[in-house]
Formats: structure tokens, C-alpha cells, sequence
């Protein structure tokens, strides 16, 4: 008897992914039950168990199964885009983060989710737009504003340096010339100095700790005493 038992619990540890499906298609299963019951809560709390046992199949049980106008698919979404972010699946929980933003476009928490999400495949100038978005909902919400300082502080910095770069090519820089890159030197602070600025200064009021953001505030300081 020993041995027999032996050699189940090995074929079991040898195919885990067996009784993984048969897990997530048991819980599935219980998803339409729950649902044609009206059970909502109890649904979601079973498909974020069916998620968890094998992501794959949750998913396909959304698309294929699922009412996509109604809360609760919406809350399904909501559990696999968390799943995907959490499993650096991003391409998959910035899909989802998008099912959950055509219904409810201006949900701070989702679009946050989704910024960050955006970072992490490397798209640096929608994360810029979500979080704008953010900021124009929720002027004190410390994530974006931390990332929108150093965005605009960074952009501002590479503007500035091409600027100068050029105008040390200028043997004998003329006096309209000097004054075009001054000006230029203002335009670059008004459009990206000052809005770091903004938003530096915003973290400080949230999160007075906050070093870096005073180091850079303390930069932009000096540069904008230079200007005038």
C-alpha cells in the first residue's frame, strides 16, 4: 500500500500542470454556477482562485464565457490585469488594465496600475499620459507626481544639455545668438523646469521625507536664479 501511494504522490509531482487544469476547470465550472445563481461576490472570489491555479485558463473562461457588460466581468478583468502585473506578464495586464479603462476611464487606481504597467514595457510617453490623467483627477496623488517631477525634470535636463552643447559649437557666439540661446534656455524652464517644480514641491507637501525631491527642487533653484 505504501508503494502505491508512493507512486501517485510522484506522478503527481511529476504533472503538475495536470492537476492544475483540472483545478482551474473545476473552479470555472463553479464561476457559471455562481453567476446563474446571482451569486456575484462569490464568482469572483472563485475565478481569482481559478486565476491563481492557472492564469491561462481564467482567461480564455473571460473571453469566452463571460457577459463583458456587466460589474462582474469587470471585476474578473480587474482580477487577471492584477494576476498578469503581479507575474510581470505586462503585454496581458496592460490588456486587461485597458478593458477596465474603456468602462471606467477616469478610475485613479486603475490608471495608476496601468501607468506603471506601461513603464514596464518600456512605454515611457503613455505612462507620461496616464499620469497626467492622474494628476488632473487627483493633484495629490503622490506616485504621479513623483514620476511626472522626474519626468519633466529629466526632459528638461537633455533639452538644456543640447542647447548648450550647441551653443559651444559657436566660435564667437554674436549677440542675437546669445540671445536666442538664453532665450531658449528660458522656453526649456517654463516647460519643463517649472512643471518638475510643480510637482517636486507637491511630494514635499505629501511626503516631506522626500530627499530626492528636495535635491532637485534645489537644482532647479539655482538654475532659476541664474535666468534672471
Amino acid at each position: 500500500m505504501m508503494r502505491i501511494w508512493t507512486v501517485f504522490f510522484f506522478v503527481l509531482l511529476m504533472c503538475p500542470s495536470v492537476a492544475e487544469a483540472q483545478t482551474a476547470e473545476i473552479l470555472l465550472q463553479k464561476v457559471t454556477e455562481a453567476l446563474s445563481a446571482g451569486k456575484a461576490d462569490y464568482a469572483v472570489s472563485l475565478f481569482r482562485q481559478a486565476t491563481a491555479a492557472n492564469a491561462e485558463q481564467a482567461e480564455i473562461y473571460y473571453w469566452t464565457q463571460l457577459n463583458k457588460n456587466t460589474d462582474t466581468s469587470l471585476r474578473m478583468a480587474g482580477e487577471l490585469a492584477a494576476h498578469f502585473k503581479d507575474y510581470r506578464v505586462y503585454d496581458k495586464a496592460y490588456l486587461f488594465y485597458m478593458e477596465l479603462l474603456q468602462a471606467h476611464p477616469d478610475d485613479v487606481q486603475t490608471l495608476v496600475a496601468c501607468a506603471e504597467t506601461q513603464l514596464m514595457r518600456g512605454d515611457e510617453d503613455d505612462a507620461r499620459r496616464l499620469y497626467e490623467k492622474v494628476l488632473g483627477l487627483d493633484a495629490d496623488n503622490l506616485q504621479a507626481n513623483i514620476f511626472l517631477g522626474n519626468y519633466y525634470f529629466l526632459q528638461a535636463e537633455n533639452r538644456k544639455k543640447r542647447l548648450e552643447e550647441d551653443f559651444k559649437h559657436l566660435a564667437s557666439p554674436t549677440r542675437m545668438q546669445y540671445a536666442r540661446y538664453r532665450n531658449g534656455l528660458s522656453d526649456i524652464f517654463a516647460g519643463g523646469y517649472e512643471k518638475a517644480k510643480a510637482c517636486l514641491q507637491r511630494v514635499l507637501q505629501l511626503f516631506p521625507s522626500s530627499s530626492e525631491a528636495g535635491h532637485i527642487l534645489e537644482r532647479i533653484k539655482k538654475l532659476e536664479a541664474e535666468l534672471k
